[in-house]
C-alpha cells in the first residue's frame, strides 16, 4: 500500500501490525540514520515512541524524529509519560558504551535510563545495537557490557567493521531482527526448511542444464516468516538476487544431489524441522556422466544423456510423515481448473499438506499469479509474493493437532 503524502511510507508487511515499540536514541554519529530507521519500523505497522538523550539531541532535531516517526518524541522529564507503560518492545539504536553501561549498573539519571530499566523489569524483548569505533568496541569493558546485556535476556547486534569502526547494521537488518524478538512468542513458531532457486546439472567443466529461478519468491517467504517469529533455515540453489535480512542458516546447492543430501541431513539431525517448504526449481532430468573437462567447440554436433531425478519431496515425505509440508508447481498453457486439479494431484501423490500452483504465464504480479490448494480442499487466489508468504505463515500458525 502506497501513500504519497510527505509523511506516508509505503506498507511492506504487517509483521509489526499493534506493535507499539519504544526507540531509545542515544549519542553518536549513528544516529543520523534515525530516520530511515524509523520509516522502516512504519512500514511493517508499527506504532512508535522516541525517547532521545541530550546528546543525540545535538546530532540531529527532534523535530525531524517526530516527523519521520509521526509520534511524540521524549526529550526531557515529563510528569505524564504513561506512554513508556504501553510499549511491547525496545529498540537502542544507536547504543553508546555510556548508555549500555548506565542500563547495567542502574543508573536513573535520564528519561531514557528510566524507560529502559522499567522495560527490562517487565520482561520486554530489548534489543541494542551498539556503534563505536574500534578502540571502544574492542576493549575488554564493552565485551564485559554486552555480555551483561545478554545475561539479562537482551539482543545485541553489532554491525560489521569499516573504516575503524563497528558501523550500525542496515535499518532493514535491524527492523527483520526485532520483528522475529517480539513474534517468536507467539504461539505454534515452526522451525522451518525452505529450498530455493534453481538447480543445475554439469555437462562439462563450464557448461551445465539448469532450470529459471531467481530465488526471489523463496526469499521473500522466507523473510516474512522471519519476521515473524519462526526459525528459518534456508536451502539455496543458484539464484540471481538475496535477501536484505540477516538469516543465520543459508546452505548452499547448486545440484539436485547436494541439494536432497542437504535435507536428509537436516532431517536426520538432533533438531529437525517440522515445517518443509519445497519452492526451489529442482531438475527433473540430471545429465549421465558429465565430461571432466571442457567439450571442444570445433564440433558441429554433441548430444547428452539426461537421466530421471529423485524427487525431493517423495523421499522427505516419506522420513517426515507428520511434518508439515508446502510444495510448489508450475505448469504452462493449462486452464484455471487444470491446474487447481494438477495442484491436487501434486496433493495427494506427494504427500503434502498444501500447493502452490503458479501458471508460468503469470509468474508476475497481478490480479492473480498463483494459486493456494491444501488438503482440506481450500483454494486461494494470490495476487503478490505478500499474499502468498501470509497464506503460508496463516497455515503455520494454525493450532496443532498434537
Amino acid at each position: 500500500m502506497s501513500d504519497t503524502s510527505d509523511i506516508g511510507v509505503d506498507v511492506t508487511s504487517d509483521t509489526l501490525d499493534g506493535k507499539h515499540i519504544l526507540v531509545a536514541i542515544s549519542g553518536g554519529i549513528a544516529v543520523v540514520d534515525s530516520v530511515r530507521l524509523l520509516r522502516e519500523l512504519r512500514r511493517h505497522g508499527a506504532q512508535i515512541t522516541v525517547v532521545m538523550t541530550h546528546s543525540a539531541q545535538q546530532i540531529i532535531s527532534p523535530l525531524a524524529i517526530e516527523w519521520a516517526s509521526q509520534s511524540q518524541v521524549i526529550t526531557d522529564w515529563d510528569s505524564d509519560m504513561a506512554q513508556l507503560d504501553l510499549v511491547d518492545a525496545v529498540l537502542v539504536c544507536p547504543a553508546t558504551r555510556h548508555t549500555i553501561g548506565c542500563h547495567i549498573h542502574g543508573i536513573l539519571d535520564t528519561p531514557m535510563q528510566m524507560a529502559l530499566t522499567a522495560a527490562r523489569g517487565r520482561k520486554l524483548p530489548m534489543l541494542f545495537i551498539p556503534s563505536m569505533h574500534n578502540s571502544l568496541s574492542e576493549d575488554i569493558v564493552t565485551e564485559d557490557l554486552c555480555e551483561e546485556l545478554e545475561n539479562f535476556g537482551h539482543q545485541v547486534f553489532w554491525g560489521e567493521e569499516q573504516e575503524g569502526r563497528r558501523k550500525q547494521p542496515d535499518v532493514v537488518q535491524i527492523i527483520g531482527l526485532l520483528s522475529h524478538l517480539i513474534n517468536q512468542n507467539l504461539s505454534n513458531r515452526r522451525r522451518v526448511a525452505l529450498t530455493l532457486g534453481a538447480t543445475r546439472s554439469a555437462i562439462d567443466s563450464v557448461r551445465w542444464v539448469q532450470n529459471t529461478s531467481s530465488g526471489k519468491t523463496g526469499f521473500d517467504i522466507a523473510d516474512y516468516l522471519y519476521r515473524m517469529g519462526h526459525e528459518v533455515i534456508i536451502i539455496k540453489g543458484v539464484v540471481t538476487t538475496d535477501s536484505p535480512l540477516n538469516h543465520t542458516d543459508i546452505r548452499d546447492c547448486k545440484d539436485p544431489e547436494t541439494m536432497l543430501s542437504q535435507l536428509l541431513d537436516i532431517s536426520q539431525s538432533d533438531n529437525p524441522p517440522d515445517t518443509w517448504i519445497f519452492s526451489a526449481a529442482v531438475l527433473d532430468y540430471t545429465v549421465v556422466n558429465p565430461i571432466i573437462e571442457k567439450i571442444k567447440s570445433g564440433q558441429e554436433n554433441f548430444s547428452i544423456e539426461l537421466q530421471k531425478s529423485d524427487k525431493h519431496i517423495d523421499i522427505i515425505s516419506k522420513s517426515r510423515k507428520n511434518d508439515l509440508k508446502i510444495g510448489f508447481k508450475l505448469e504452462s498453457g493449462f486452464t484455471q481448473p487444470e491446474l487447481i486439479e494438477s495442484a491436487q494431484n501434486s496433493l495427494k501423490n506427494n504427500g503434502l499438506d498444501a500447493v502452490i500452483a503458479n501458471h508460468l504465464e503469470n509468474v508476475k504480479d497481478g490480479p492473480i499469479r498463483a494459486f493456494w490448494v491444501d488438503a482440506k480442499g481450500t483454494v486461494i487466489g494470490l495476487n503478490d509474493n505478500l499474499s502468498m508468504a501470509k497464506v503460508i505463515e496463516n497455515k503455520l500458525s494454525e493450532a496443532r493437532d498434537d
